[in-house]
């Protein structure tokens, strides 16, 4: 009798198996309250290695971390008209604190523009302020309808950025510059995932931004996933908050703004872009644990594998060592194939004998025997070929499921076949947009025909990709 698989298969059905993947390989958790997440010490482990990388990012282009209240009053909401609209059905009010009711109803964050700006329109004096850049990284919530761990829950983890500038310009430039070199590198460089960079149309946009620009990503199954934004506010905000500078010229102005994210979605994306039936894939520049020394059996493979992971930590691997041997061994070798991790070096009393190691590589796959003493020369070439290939199956398959159509019945068909349609904006238009989200599809972003971001939603050659999307 076949063995049942350890993972539903995706082919079978792609939600269960991320919800088996994410179980198995021990990830997460969904929390006691409806919508929430507990995640587990490896799945935190990803993103404390998001979190590094990102917040570096965000550091070189000139912005520095604060923190802000979770509580918000919730006249701040209501200063701006299509923010508070926007937000309206997902947010979460307190109207009691310490037995009694409260003067003012306070509303746990959906996001931070407006109390962010009204310590904005306190700090921001003469144009010497600017430009302000400010990044959090912080939990908010959003009472999600239909959650799904890590994709949608009522509460998650992010990062957000708040910036103020003395002109347009500045503001868009820098929006762009976040978009592109700290959004873009780390997701094509880090999580090798083969992003589309486009702008958000306006039934898209974030409420109370006068431009959007996105991330979208395809993912196994051929949906959609958006895995960042960064928003040209305008000046809405600084109206709503009066937050003005006074000019070189003497003149009292109001700034020109922009808000971005990243949240523990991206978690998500990592799972659906690279994981395969025997679990999660883990890109080794992503990795928290790029190699597991394992021992097989016996007291010396326990100390050789110790002192071969000295050795790889005291250059550069990041590395854990599994001397567990009172486990049976073919049961750690799937938890950590389930886990993702790119690399494992197996050692046993054989392997011993003979001067080598089994060198098993998640990615790829396959095992090859390799010599102990190349290991560290070796390894950090194997990792490299590994996060390309990972880079390099995403691009493919969005390149494969992508279709060009010329039509909104083409477009609607190639999204639900499970992949994404590329159709002229000027052949879909605001009216084409409605009608395919009559059908669960929607506009993922609009693009140049040379793949650049256009200028506006009308700018001469604009194409929409549009797809089924999380």
């Amino acid at each position: 009798m076949a063995k049942a698989p350890i993972l539903t298969p995706q082919a079978e059905d792609f939600p269960r198996w991320y919800q088996d993947l994410i179980n198995k390989a021990e990830l997460a958790d969904n929390g006691p309250v409806r919508g929430t997440m507990v995640i587990r010490p490896y799945g935190y482990g990803l993103w404390e290695r998001m979190q590094q990388e990102m917040d570096a990012r965000i550091k070189d282009a000139g912005a520095q971390n604060a923190y802000f209240p979770l509580f918000i009053p919730q006249s701040y909401l209501t200063k701006e008209a299509e923010h508070v609209e926007g937000f309206a059905p997902e947010l979460a009010v307190v109207t009691h604190g310490g037995g009694k009711e409260l003067e003012e109803p306070v509303v746990v964050r959906p996001t931070s523009e407006t109390i962010i700006n009204e310590y904005f329109s306190k700090w921001v004096q003469s144009y010497r302020d600017l430009p302000l850049l400010i990044n959090q990284w912080a939990n908010v919530v959003r009472w999600e309808m239909r959650p799904r761990v890590f994709l949608r829950t009522s509460e998650f983890l992010w990062q957000e950025g708040h910036t103020a500038h003395a002109t347009y310009e500045d503001a868009r430039d820098y929006a762009a510059r976040i978009h592109r070199d700290v959004y873009a590198d780390f997701m094509v460089n880090v999580l090798g995932i083969d992003v589309v960079l486009g702008r958000k149309t306006a039934k898209e946009r974030f409420a109370g931004a006068i431009n959007t620009l996105t991330l979208e990503g395809m993912m196994g199954d051929g949906k959609a996933l958006q895995l960042g934004t960064s928003h040209e506010l305008g000046q809405n905000f600084a109206k709503a908050f009066n937050t003005q500078y006074l000019s070189k010229g003497g003149q009292q102005e109001l700034v020109w703004q922009t808000s971005w994210g990243v949240s523990t979605r991206m978690v998500g994306g990592l799972i659906m872009s690279h994981g395969d039936d025997n679990g999660l894939r883990v890109p080794p520049r992503l990795a928290h644990v790029q190699v597991v020394v394992m021992a097989i059996k016996g007291d010396e493979a326990v100390t050789k594998v110790r002192e071969l992971g000295d050795r790889l930590k005291a250059a550069g691997i990041r590395v854990q060592v599994d001397d567990r041997v009172d486990t049976p061994f073919g049961r750690r070798a799937v938890d950590w194939e389930l886990k993702g991790v790119p690399v494992r070096i197996e050692i046993g009393p054989r392997d011993l004998e003979n001067g080598t190691a089994m060198l098993a590589r998640r990615i790829p796959g396959g095992k090859e025997p390799v010599a102990i003493d190349s290991l560290v020369d070796l390894l950090p070439k194997v990792l490299e070929e590994d996060q390309a290939q990972l880079l390099r199956e995403s691009r493919e398959r969005r390149e494969a499921r992508t279709a060009d159509v010329t039509t909104i019945e083409e477009a609607a068909e190639a999204a639900v076949a499970g992949g994404w349609a590329r159709i002229r904006w000027a052949d879909l238009g605001p009216e084409g947009e409605a009608k395919l989200g009559e059908q669960a599809v929607s506009v993922r972003c609009l693009v140049a025909e040379d793949g650049s971001v256009p200028d506006a939603d009308d700018a001469p050659g604009t194409v929409a990709i549009v797809g089924r999307a999380y």
